[in-house]
């Protein structure tokens, strides 16, 4: 969704919320809030890599095999084809910026892997 007003790519998902704040060729910036007790998609991309920043609260991220406390102020790298997700397993949301980096930057990008909401 584009809010008109202001131009900026925003997104309600089961999980939480997303908002581009900023979008060039070959990079983006988001803001991701993920609400308490959920999880982003278990997933890879095959056209970009991520840097994800924690301004709030404290995640776990799932990079690889491995999970990840995430606390304020941790920052993982998503390899090109790395299974990743950020999981919220507190009371309070989760708030974690995304850089993005590649030749191709869309949602279409998105393998699916494993999923608590049935999309594919």
């Amino acid at each position: 969704m584009v809010d008109k007003n202001n131009k900026r790519e925003y997104d309600e998902r089961p999980w939480g919320t997303y908002e581009v704040l900023k979008r060039e060729p070959g990079m983006w910036v988001k803001r991701i809030e993920v609400k308490p007790w959920q999880r982003l998609s278990l997933q890879r991309h095959l056209k970009r890599s991520e840097h994800w920043i924690v301004v709030a609260g404290q995640g776990v991220v799932t990079k690889g095999d491995e999970d990840i406390t995430a606390p304020r102020g941790r920052s993982i790298d998503i390899r090109l084809g790395e299974k990743h997700r950020m999981s919220n397993r507190t009371d309070k949301p989760v708030v974690f910026i995304e850089v993005a980096f590649g030749d191709y930057l869309e949602e279409d990008d998105i393998e699916r892997l494993e999923d608590d909401y049935h999309r594919t």
